[in-house]
């Protein structure tokens, strides 16, 4: 972090460091809401319906969950480059926690999915937050280490979150895996409101806040989302629904675009694309959060479906990427500090589509290591595409500008993952009705795993469930071209990055070093 605002967290003293430590607890506790908030409610489902009823829009669970995050994430941004972290994360994590006891109160489905649109809305604060702060409150050199145990920390609840939810769902009761966020984030908004403290910033005449952008941005990113999950889901893709929902978010856009244009502050500024270090980051970790879709929706049901693994077994067949993914990150930097962060990003993704290549080889049905060793090997490779991606925009950026520009890479992140999950389950059920005569489709599959003795020809089903997810493999191959091909075309060799010892206090332009110094500390990699 740098200037004025670096002094919130990097100074040389004992009180210093231990306040930082204190601001980094915090932030880890944070993140461990958010990753475990993705997971533990998926295997107390069958709970919650029990209790609640409402099976036909269960999925609302974690769809709306997930477009009140997405759609926040820029206004969040925005408002935390104004107001600064401190507000934003604790306001952000205070509207999670209230969510989260609202959920743990529902009565039925339709309350319980409103109240985890409430959650989402406090979510989308801390996932952006959280990581602006990691940048704020290390230099560029020590930023791996905060990145690093934040992604183990994602990895660790990713694993644990399934594992949680059953656990509190079938001994305490569903509504525990709610109320277990309340001590957990009590604690983090604690520590960061007693330990961070961010510098006292330059008064001065302050733009009003773009509510009108905020409301047009919420309501465009809902819309369009909305079309993209229940798409070819609860209607077809060229029903009426479709056609409305994509027509109204068109204009949607168009309106964000005229009103942005005319904002002093714009909630999405233009400088976010006009940026080409930037732009090409927000590019490529949205192809990123297209390919993600292949591991983390398919290889479950492969493992099941084709393998014959249980659930439990399933799972750790996808998890063991997640063990690779926050090791690699943390190695990465002594790539980039010799190769630089495009180049190192390049060697990822490029090593990403080799591997995503090599799924459909398998051989059919294969052993359970085959698949796990495709994952581990591909958690390797994008935890040294993504992470030196985010450090490396981060520090083009001066304090002023890094809630904005986070906010922007998370954004095409979270919208790559939406219309991966539309495209691809397209692709599959494609494949799928054309093995099974038309009448196959990833709902049937799913029904399938629940009652195998349904199955008039489980051979049949395996094959093509195989078949599709070779498919999406190669859907996701193409993501990694996508990633490198813009990467290799639209960043700079070099990325820009801010001289942070002489960066101006926050609120100031940042100054670019486009000739950095040959040290590993002032070189821009």
């Amino acid at each position: 972090m740098g200037g004025a605002a670096s002094q919130a967290g990097t100074g040389t003293g004992a009180g210093t460091d231990r306040r930082r430590g204190a601001v980094v607890a915090a932030l880890m506790l944070s993140m461990a809401l958010a990753a475990l908030d993705s997971t533990i409610v998926s295997t107390a489902v069958p709970q919650i319906v029990g209790d609640l009823g409402g099976f036909s829009v269960f999925s609302w669970l974690f769809s709306g969950y997930l477009l009140a995050v997405t759609v926040t994430l820029p206004v969040y941004g925005k408002l935390s480059d104004t107001f600064g972290r401190k507000p934003v994360l604790i306001g952000g994590s205070a509207l999670f926690l209230l969510g989260s006891v609202l959920c743990a109160a529902s009565w039925n489905m339709g309350a319980l999915i409103a109240f985890r649109v409430v959650q989402g809305l406090g979510g989308g604060a801390i996932q952006g937050t959280v990581q602006t702060l990691a940048a704020d409150l290390y230099p560029l050199k020590e930023r791996p280490r905060i990145q690093a145990r934040l992604s183990t920390v994602w990895a660790t609840s990713s694993v644990a979150g399934p594992a949680l939810g059953g656990m509190l769902a079938s001994g305490a009761g569903w509504r525990w895996i709610f109320l277990i966020n309340v001590p957990i984030g009590a604690l983090a908004l604690w520590l960061v409101a007693r330990h961070l403290h961010e510098p006292v910033r330059e008064k001065g005449p302050r733009a009003p806040i773009d509510w009108a952008g905020a409301l047009a941005v919420f309501a465009c990113g809902g819309v369009l989302l909305t079309a993209l999950v229940q798409g070819g889901v609860a209607w077809g893709w060229l029903s009426p629904p479709s056609i409305a929902l994509f027509s109204t978010g068109v204009a949607l856009t168009a309106a964000v675009v005229a009103i942005e244009r005319r904002a002093a502050e714009p909630i999405i500024p233009g400088w976010v694309w006009r940026r080409r270090t930037i732009a090409a980051v927000n590019l490529a970790l949205g192809a990123m959060g297209l390919l993600m879709v292949a591991p983390t929706v398919f290889v479950p049901t492969y493992a099941q479906a084709v393998l014959g693994l249980a659930p439990m077994a399933a799972g750790f067949v996808l998890s063991v990427m997640t063990l690779s993914w926050p090791v690699s990150a943390a190695l990465s930097q002594h790539v980039y500090r010799r190769i630089g962060f495009r180049n190192t990003a390049v060697v990822g993704i490029a090593a990403a589509l080799l591997i995503l290549l090599a799924f459909p080889l398998l051989p059919y049905p294969g052993a359970a290591w085959q698949p796990a060793l495709i994952m581990l090997a591909l958690g390797a490779a994008l935890g040294l595409f993504q992470l030196p991606l985010i450090v490396g925009v981060q520090s083009t950026v001066g304090w002023a500008e890094r809630g904005t520009t986070t906010a922007s890479v998370l954004f095409c992140r979270q919208i790559g993952q939406t219309i991966g999950a539309a495209l691809f389950g397209a692709v599959a059920n494609t494949v799928l009705a054309g093995r099974l005569g038309g009448a196959g489709s990833l709902d049937a599959v799913a029904g399938a795993l629940e009652n195998p003795a349904s199955v008039a020809d489980p051979d049949r089903l395996r094959h093509a469930v195989a078949a599709a997810v070779d498919a999406v493999y190669v859907g996701a191959a193409c993501g990694a071209a996508l990633a490198l091909v813009i990467l290799l075309c639209l960043a700079p060799r070099r990325f820009p990055v801010i001289d942070q010892e002489n960066e101006r206090a926050a609120g100031a332009e940042p100054r670019t070093d486009p000739e950095p110094e040959p040290e590993p500390e002032k070189a821009s990699p």
